[in-house]
């Protein structure tokens, strides 16, 4: 029988990833992420994401469940306004999305998503 999964706990080894020159919108970015929980075959994923002060475009093909853990962010759709989230927050980025995602301040967010 699978135990719990303490989301906030999972560790984060590096900010190691960064976003990729076609999709920069301004800074130089490092992300990084710590699984918590995955079930492919239900196309579930779940774990803590850090990223760096910086602005990227971004298109979901998948819907995410976001909690602001430390930090501040600000999305923004195509041709919409700007929405920013600080630390409690909690909101969904629906499937489709396509716009500019700003790490405004260092964030550290739970994600949840389903494929």
């Amino acid at each position: 029988m699978p135990d719990v999964v303490a989301l906030s706990l999972a560790p984060i080894t590096s900010l190691d990833e960064k976003i990729a020159p076609e999709k920069l919108v301004s800074g130089d970015p490092s992300t990084g992420f710590g699984p918590g929980y995955e079930n492919e075959e239900a196309g579930f994923f779940t774990g803590v994401w850090q990223s760096e002060v910086g602005a990227w475009r971004v298109a979901y093909d998948e819907d995410e469940l976001c909690v602001i853990l430390a930090g501040r962010v600000r999305l923004t759709e195509n041709g919409g306004t700007p929405r920013e989230f600080g630390v409690g927050d909690a909101f969904v980025i629906p499937r489709g999305f396509r716009g500019v995602w700003e790490t405004v301040e260092s964030v550290r967010k739970i994600y949840a998503i389903v494929s």
